[in-house]
């Protein structure tokens, strides 16, 4: 049998570790050194994408034999970037804002076979539609979820479903940080499979 190589997750997202977990593959998650800025012009799928590839890169020295994997999410509605709030305030602002609307968010998986260089990637978009909502509904799912940590500041893992209207995704997974359906894919033609 051949020996495992080493996987890497280039985060150091509480999210995107707990998704990883889901495949029962050993791994370690390494912080990369990336600035997260986009560059003028470009989309937020593509800053995804080239934030994914940037992460995976970044930690590829450290571990030259390992399967690295590199993640990001760009959250926007109306042209509008919607950071992680940080604060009440910021996640009281940005709820109101989205109240009745429709944000996307495209997240970025990249797969990093460091031995060869060979890097496969994909972007995972994902239309989220938010209800109408009234600034106590906000002010008692703040209270409840404190979702300072989360772009968009709706959890739909958690009780921020309740905001929701709608997801259009092909994958679930994508919205809450990592799309697991595109990274098992990419894991495989990277040689590394799930279930074997």
């Amino acid at each position: 049998m051949a020996q495992r190589r080493a996987l890497i997750l280039a985060s150091t997202s509480n999210y995107r570790r707990e998704l990883l977990a889901r495949l029962r593959l050993p791994f370690e998650c390494v912080a990369p050194q990336v600035v997260e800025d986009p560059q003028p012009g470009e989309t937020p799928a593509d800053t995804a994408l080239r934030l994914a590839v940037l992460k995976a890169r970044s930690v590829a020295p450290r571990f030259p034999g390992a399967i690295i994997i590199g993640s990001d999410q760009v959250a926007s509605c109306e042209g509008a970037r919607l950071g992680k709030p940080g604060t009440r305030a910021n996640a009281l602002r940005q709820l109101e804002y989205l109240s009745g609307k429709t944000a996307d968010f495209d997240t970025a998986v990249s797969v990093l076979d460091a031995a060869s260089g060979a890097q496969r990637s994909r972007v995972v978009p994902c239309r989220v539609s938010f209800r109408l909502l009234e600034r106590d509904q906000i002010e008692a799912y703040l209270d409840l979820e404190q979702p300072y940590d989360c772009a968009g500041s709706a959890k739909s893992e958690g009780l921020g479903i309740a905001l929701l209207a709608r997801i259009q995704s092909e994958d679930p997974t994508a919205l809450i940080g990592l799309p697991m359906i595109a990274l098992t894919e990419l894991l495989a033609e990277s040689g590394v499979a799930v279930l074997s």
